[in-house]
């Protein structure tokens, strides 16, 4: 979504709000350890999209706690930010750090032939088992 000074300040005040809301007015054990990680707020402010990041095994139970709650959730936040519209809230699991974590591990656990010299068409220049290259007959 395309941002321009007024629209960072929109989401960034219900970011605030949302976070706050969710942290000290909301009281369902299955939303422990949730981080509201980002918010988006459509231009007419119908619409306001949460993205939370939480454990990946806990994605469903966030998902059905914050289901459960989205009204009162969105009667406190209309309330809290005293806009014309309250916004209908959709919310999202934000699965970045978890694949930064999957690129991370995936990074650490690197195979054994990447650092084998290869042509330009990703093919081993040398043999595999000894690291020697290759010998042909043609004289070169």
């Amino acid at each position: 979504m395309k941002q321009n000074q007024y629209s960072r300040r929109v989401n960034e005040l219900a970011r605030e709000k949302l976070a706050s809301i969710l942290l000290l007015e909301i009281s369902d054990p299955d939303l422990a350890l949730v981080t509201l990680t980002g918010v988006e707020v459509s231009v007419d402010k119908s619409l306001l999209r949460a993205f939370v990041s939480c454990d990946a095994a806990r994605y469903d139970e966030v998902t059905a706690a914050l289901a459960r709650a989205r009204g009162r959730i969105r009667a406190l936040l209309g309330r809290s930010l005293g806009w014309r519209v309250t916004p209908e809230l959709d919310f999202r699991i934000d699965t970045t750090t978890d694949e930064a974590e999957r690129i991370t591990r995936a990074l650490e656990d690197v195979p054994p032939t990447i650092g084998v010299e290869k042509d330009e068409e990703g093919y081993p220049v040398g043999d595999a088992t000894t690291g020697d290259a290759p010998t042909t007959d043609d004289g070169e």
